[in-house]
């Protein structure tokens, strides 16, 4: 695991190493969260000390915040090898009176109490990272600490109490992340042989579906390179052209994405909904570009399209998005229940039409009438937002369904059992007899087929 504290943002990677090879797992943090932060909080501390000593409030005084914020970083360093910090300020304002200097000493307690709540801040990332992970705190076996500020000595206590092992400290935490950087553009360019990181997707990727839903073909956090195909339909009869409108994010509802890219696929074959397959394939190659194209399998008719790096999202939008999602997934969660309710509602009656259809005489007027006035409540419910009034129409309309089904498959059977007992086609022929040396099950009715 990589705990990266840096000065104004904060990452974790969880990384499987071996062979030359280095497996991003997962990765996770928070971009509003670093150095800074800390500082900030001795900078806080300074001025309501100065304010409570002198009476004068220098934080609208940006000369005077500028030493504030130096002399606060330099504390932040010192504690980090010293129990105690001191903070000189001379000459730091001045009034009526005269000049105003400030002058205390920061301990390493009064730090930690001050930044506790930013240090326990930092192990949510690592949590979410474990977790999408799939491993256990205890199946990682090195935790290297980066970024200047993960010298805290309250945030490499916390980060051992929390896996229960001592992070590793022999990296220098400055450099390590422009030598990484360096390592990988060399790889890239193909100066450093020998050596592979691959890298994750920081969100899913997907593309809109019936409903206004985003439905995802690659999961978050998955390695690249990859390349994951599906296969989708029309959503109306004799629909010739389709709208591919490829997203990213963690939502449920394609709004509530980002687009990276709209494009059509034309040429299909007119043909009832449900029929056409429609391939939408989704490349992604180790610089991070995403290849789609959607292929309809019948015409052989393709059309494709290609996002580079330019059109992803900043790390901080990547952030945004994951947590988001996080605060919305029980919302988010209960309207595709709805809408999925109402695409499952729609898809029946297109399938009660089809079947009514396709039966033809074998459905008597009574039984025609009974799923046409079922399937025009249907239809009316569905013009309404009452979801439960879709649901208890759609159930009626099932069990008209069900019935007309299962007295279709009993004449087959029974069509299919007296084929078996007069196999010459002459119901004059079929006697019963005493024999049962050959018996054909039909309704669980033994038919003697043995005296002609």
């Amino acid at each position: 695991m990589v705990y990266d504290l840096g000065g104004g943002t904060f990452d974790v990677s969880v990384i499987e190493m071996g062979d030359g090879v280095q497996e991003v797992l997962a990765t996770a943090g928070n971009n509003r969260l670093g150095g800074d932060d800390f500082d900030k909080r001795i900078m806080d501390y300074i001025v309501s000390t100065f304010k409570a000593e002198q009476g004068i409030d220098l934080s609208g005084d940006k000369m005077a915040m500028q030493r504030v914020k130096e002399a606060a970083e330099k504390a932040k360093i010192d504690l980090s090898g010293m129990t105690t910090a001191n903070i000189n300020l001379p000459f730091i304002t001045a009034d009526q009176t005269g000049p105003k200097h400030f002058e205390t000493t920061l301990s390493r307690a009064k730090f930690n109490e001050l930044t506790a709540d930013l240090v326990e801040a930092t192990m949510g990332p690592v949590r979410q990272a474990l977790s999408d992970s799939g491993l256990d705190k205890s199946e990682i076996n090195k935790v290297l600490m980066v970024g200047g500020s993960s010298r805290i000595p309250a945030v490499q206590e916390a980060v051992k109490n929390f896996m229960g092992t001592e992070p590793f400290k022999g990296i220098n935490p400055d450099e390590c992340v422009a030598i990484g950087a360096a390592l990988q553009a060399g790889v890239l360019g193909g100066d450093v042989k020998g050596l592979l990181l691959l890298d994750v997707t920081p969100l899913s990727l997907g593309i809109e579906t019936m409903g206004g839903v985003s439905t995802k073909v690659i999961e978050r956090n998955t390695t690249i390179p990859t390349k994951k195909s599906q296969v989708f339909s029309t959503a109306a009869d004799g629909q010739t052209s389709v709208e591919v409108h490829v997203l990213q994010g963690e939502r449920e509802f394609a709004k509530d994405n980002k687009t990276l890219g709209v494009f059509h696929l034309d040429g299909i074959a007119p043909a009832p909904r449900g029929i056409p397959q429609i391939e939408v394939t989704f490349d992604i190659d180790a610089n991070g570009i995403v290849h789609v194209s959607a292929k309809d399998l019948g015409t052989g008719k393709e059309n494709n399209i290609t996002i580079t790096s330019n059109t992803n999202m900043s790390k901080e939008d990547i952030d945004k998005a994951v947590k988001e999602a996080e605060s919305y997934a029980a919302e988010d969660k209960k309207r595709r229940e709805v809408v999925d309710i109402r695409n499952n509602a729609d898809q029946m009656i297109y399938q009660t039409e089809k079947t009514i259809t396709d039966l033809g005489d074998k459905l008597s007027a009574d039984e025609k009438s009974k799923i046409e006035t079922a399937k025009d409540a249907l239809k009316e419910a569905l013009k309404g937002e009452d979801i439960d009034a879709i649901k208890a129409k759609q159930e009626e309309l099932q069990k008209e369904l069900y019935a007309v089904s299962e007295k279709v498959y009993k004449a087959a059977q029974e069509a299919q059992a007296a084929a078996g007992a007069n196999p010459t086609g002459n119901p004059a022929d079929a006697q019963p007899g005493a024999n049962a040396n050959n018996v054909y099950d039909a309704d669980f009715t033994d038919v003697d087929d043995n005296n002609k």
